[in-house]
């Protein structure tokens, strides 16, 4: 192949279809939109959750479930990741809430939750606003202590 064989691609020449311009186009009549109905009148606009009148679908479904609008949402932060952050010289053995905060493990905002996943080796005493059970008794057991928060 060389430069003078090189031709213009054909371009799409196909026009639109142009309907209800009489019997002979084939798209005359009723253009395309069969005989009777709501969706073959001029101007008719149906909603896709739109059922003809019957009950909706999100109507008839039950609601279940409750959302507390008392809840206290808790950041969880677990024993293995404070173990593994005390290993890397980002924390000391005293961590305060401030200094949760200042490593990213929760925002100052966040009410945090001591949880027991993992283990820790290390004495630490830790300042918290709520704590698991087996979190305090690792913490507790590595010879540390928890300090629950108001």
């Amino acid at each position: 192949m060389k430069l003078h064989n090189l031709k213009a691609p054909e371009t799409n020449k196909k026009s639109r279809k142009r309907v209800g311009r009489g019997q002979g186009s084939g798209i005359g009549e009723q253009s395309g939109r069969g005989h009777n109905g709501q969706k073959s009148r001029s101007g008719s606009k149906v909603k896709a959750w739109f059922e003809g009148g019957q009950m909706p679908l999100q109507r008839r479904i039950p609601k279940f479930g409750f959302k507390n609008p008392f809840r206290t949402e808790y950041q969880a932060l677990n024993v293995q990741k404070v173990a593994d952050f005390i290993e890397a010289g980002r924390l000391s053995d005293s961590i305060t809430l401030d200094d949760i905060v200042a490593q990213g493990l929760a925002d100052d905002k966040d009410r945090v939750k001591l949880l027991g996943n993992g283990e820790v080796s290390q004495k630490i005493s830790i300042e918290v606003h709520a704590c698991s059970k087996s979190a305090k008794e690792k913490v507790e057991a590595a010879g540390g202590e928890v300090k629950i928060i108001s």
